[in-house]
Protein backbone atom coordinates (compact mmCIF):
# COMPACT_ATOMS: atom_id res chain seq x y z
CA UNK A 1 0.00 0.00 0.00
CA UNK A 2 1.28 3.20 -0.74
CA UNK A 3 0.70 5.69 2.15
CA UNK A 4 -2.67 7.90 1.58
CA UNK A 5 -3.16 11.62 2.92
CA UNK A 6 -5.10 10.32 5.74
CA UNK A 7 -2.11 8.45 6.58
CA UNK A 8 0.34 10.99 6.64
CA UNK A 9 -2.22 13.17 8.67
CA UNK A 10 -2.96 10.44 11.44
CA UNK A 11 1.05 9.73 11.33
CA UNK A 12 1.95 13.63 11.80
CA UNK A 13 -0.60 13.97 14.39
CA UNK A 14 0.64 10.50 16.53
CA UNK A 15 4.43 12.06 16.23
CA UNK A 16 3.38 15.38 17.49
CA UNK A 17 0.66 14.64 19.66
CA UNK A 18 3.34 12.01 21.13
CA UNK A 19 5.57 15.09 22.03
CA UNK A 20 3.10 17.54 23.33
CA UNK A 21 2.04 14.00 25.54
CA UNK A 22 5.51 12.87 27.14
CA UNK A 23 7.88 15.85 26.03
CA UNK A 24 10.03 13.37 23.98
CA UNK A 25 10.48 12.93 20.52
CA UNK A 26 8.92 9.49 18.63
CA UNK A 27 11.24 10.27 15.75
CA UNK A 28 14.47 11.79 14.71
CA UNK A 29 14.07 15.48 13.30
CA UNK A 30 14.91 14.28 9.54
CA UNK A 31 11.96 11.81 9.76
CA UNK A 32 8.33 11.85 9.17
CA UNK A 33 5.17 10.51 8.71
CA UNK A 34 5.80 8.77 5.50
CA UNK A 35 9.20 7.45 7.36
CA UNK A 36 6.89 6.33 10.60
CA UNK A 37 4.64 4.86 8.37
CA UNK A 38 7.07 3.04 5.61
CA UNK A 39 10.50 2.18 7.40
CA UNK A 40 10.15 2.96 11.29
CA UNK A 41 11.97 -0.23 12.93
CA UNK A 42 9.29 0.16 16.04
CA UNK A 43 5.64 -0.62 16.03
CA UNK A 44 2.67 2.15 16.20
CA UNK A 45 -0.36 1.99 16.47
CA UNK A 46 -3.75 4.04 17.08
CA UNK A 47 -7.23 3.74 17.85
CA UNK A 48 -10.26 6.35 17.60
CA UNK A 49 -12.80 7.11 20.41
CA UNK A 50 -15.31 5.13 19.96
CA UNK A 51 -17.37 2.98 21.98
CA UNK A 52 -15.57 0.23 20.68
CA UNK A 53 -12.53 1.97 19.74
CA UNK A 54 -11.50 0.84 15.59
CA UNK A 55 -7.81 0.97 14.91
CA UNK A 56 -7.02 4.14 13.24
CA UNK A 57 -3.53 3.82 12.46
CA UNK A 58 -0.88 1.05 11.57
CA UNK A 59 2.27 1.18 10.43
CA UNK A 60 4.28 -1.19 8.35
CA UNK A 61 5.90 -3.11 11.37
CA UNK A 62 2.73 -2.85 13.74
CA UNK A 63 0.83 -4.57 10.56
CA UNK A 64 4.27 -7.39 9.93
CA UNK A 65 4.09 -8.11 14.41
CA UNK A 66 -0.01 -8.81 13.89
CA UNK A 67 0.14 -10.04 10.34
CA UNK A 68 -2.56 -7.34 8.62
CA UNK A 69 -2.71 -5.66 5.82
CA UNK A 70 -3.36 -1.85 6.38
CA UNK A 71 -7.08 -2.49 4.94
CA UNK A 72 -7.90 -5.26 7.54
CA UNK A 73 -6.44 -3.15 10.44
CA UNK A 74 -7.87 -0.03 9.75
CA UNK A 75 -11.68 -0.35 11.44
CA UNK A 76 -11.01 -3.32 12.89
CA UNK A 77 -12.47 -2.99 16.20
CA UNK A 78 -8.72 -2.83 18.82
CA UNK A 79 -9.71 -5.13 21.43
CA UNK A 80 -9.69 -7.90 18.61
CA UNK A 81 -5.57 -7.19 19.17
CA UNK A 82 -6.00 -9.18 22.80
CA UNK A 83 -7.95 -12.61 23.20
CA UNK A 84 -10.54 -12.47 25.35
CA UNK A 85 -9.44 -13.27 28.64
CA UNK A 86 -7.26 -10.34 28.49
CA UNK A 87 -9.64 -8.13 27.16
CA UNK A 88 -10.60 -7.05 30.52
CA UNK A 89 -6.90 -6.31 31.69
CA UNK A 90 -6.29 -4.29 28.45
CA UNK A 91 -9.75 -2.33 28.87
CA UNK A 92 -8.34 -1.75 32.44
CA UNK A 93 -4.91 0.29 31.15
CA UNK A 94 -6.75 1.79 28.35
CA UNK A 95 -8.90 3.51 31.62
CA UNK A 96 -5.49 4.31 33.46
CA UNK A 97 -3.98 6.22 30.46
CA UNK A 98 -6.64 7.82 29.87
CA UNK A 99 -6.49 9.53 33.64
CA UNK A 100 -2.75 9.75 33.52
CA UNK A 101 -2.00 11.00 29.55
CA UNK A 102 0.45 8.42 29.12
CA UNK A 103 2.02 5.14 30.57
CA UNK A 104 5.54 3.77 29.70
CA UNK A 105 6.97 0.33 29.76
CA UNK A 106 3.57 -1.50 29.38
CA UNK A 107 3.61 -5.18 29.14
CA UNK A 108 0.51 -6.86 27.27
CA UNK A 109 -0.19 -10.13 25.61
CA UNK A 110 -1.54 -9.96 22.26
CA UNK A 111 -2.52 -12.07 18.85
CA UNK A 112 -2.04 -11.94 15.52
CA UNK A 113 -3.99 -12.79 12.58
CA UNK A 114 -2.82 -16.30 12.14
CA UNK A 115 -3.45 -16.95 16.43
CA UNK A 116 0.12 -16.39 17.23
CA UNK A 117 0.28 -15.02 20.58
CA UNK A 118 3.42 -12.48 21.90
CA UNK A 119 3.87 -10.42 24.59
CA UNK A 120 4.45 -6.28 23.28
CA UNK A 121 7.52 -5.16 25.70
CA UNK A 122 8.21 -1.78 26.84
CA UNK A 123 5.21 0.03 25.08
CA UNK A 124 4.22 3.48 25.44
CA UNK A 125 0.77 4.25 25.39
CA UNK A 126 -0.70 7.83 24.98
CA UNK A 127 -3.77 10.13 24.82
CA UNK A 128 -4.17 11.30 20.94
CA UNK A 129 -4.92 14.66 20.48
CA UNK A 130 -4.83 17.57 19.04
CA UNK A 131 -2.84 21.00 19.75
CA UNK A 132 -5.29 22.15 21.13
CA UNK A 133 -6.01 19.58 23.46
CA UNK A 134 -8.90 17.55 21.05
CA UNK A 135 -9.00 13.58 22.06
CA UNK A 136 -9.00 11.42 19.19
CA UNK A 137 -8.23 8.03 21.20
CA UNK A 138 -4.93 6.30 21.50
CA UNK A 139 -1.92 5.70 20.44
CA UNK A 140 0.74 2.82 21.20
CA UNK A 141 5.07 2.63 20.42
CA UNK A 142 6.55 -0.83 21.26
CA UNK A 143 9.86 -1.66 20.15
CA UNK A 144 9.97 -5.23 20.99
CA UNK A 145 7.96 -8.23 20.88
CA UNK A 146 8.33 -12.03 22.03
CA UNK A 147 6.20 -14.87 20.71
CA UNK A 148 4.70 -17.04 23.43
Amino acid sequence: MTIDHDAQQIGSLIIASFRQVTGRSLIEPAADSRWLYASAPFAVLAHDRSDDPRFIYANKTAQDCFGYSWDEFVGMPSRLSAQAPEREERQRFLDSVSAQGFIDNYRGLRIAKSGRRFWIEHATVWQLARSDGEYLGQAAVFHSWKDL
